[in-house]
């Protein structure tokens, strides 16, 4: 008994799949536009929106530099926060240590992001999108 349920769920799953398959290619071939994938994303793209992911104005674009520029930024405030802690740090040996590894691994995390933009930016190009500068 336990095997003809599973013959019978497999056969209607299977069943379930075609009928699926055929109604989205008759749902295609009905379509008065040509590409209705496209047509739907034009339909749901708002006013504003990029039309590409890659590319000067491309979404994959704003949101690498977008992070890339706050990841900058964060090393920066970093750098000046080890500066001030190496200034206060009073002669003491361990606040010493402890603010030249702070300014260390900010300069570290700087010449990444800076790295990183410029990759980012050299791979889009040759994806096929122009870089920003």
């Amino acid at each position: 008994m336990k095997k003809i349920i599973k013959t019978a769920g497999q056969v209607i799953t299977g069943a379930a799949a075609a009928v699926t398959i055929m109604a989205g290619r008759a749902m295609a071939a009905i379509s008065d536009y040509e590409n209705p994938a496209q047509a739907g994303a034009e339909a749901a793209r708002g006013k504003g929106m990029p039309a590409e992911l890659v590319g000067v104005n491309g979404v994959f674009t704003k949101i690498t530099n977008t992070v890339l520029y706050a990841v900058g930024i964060i090393s920066v405030v970093m750098l000046i926060y080890g500066g001030l802690r190496y200034v206060i740090s009073g002669g003491d040996s361990k606040k010493v240590t402890d603010a030249k590894n702070t300014i260390m691994y900010a300069i570290i995390g700087l010449i990444i992001a800076i790295l990183a933009y410029a990759i980012v930016n050299f791979v889009i190009s040759a994806v096929g999108g122009e870089a920003t500068v």
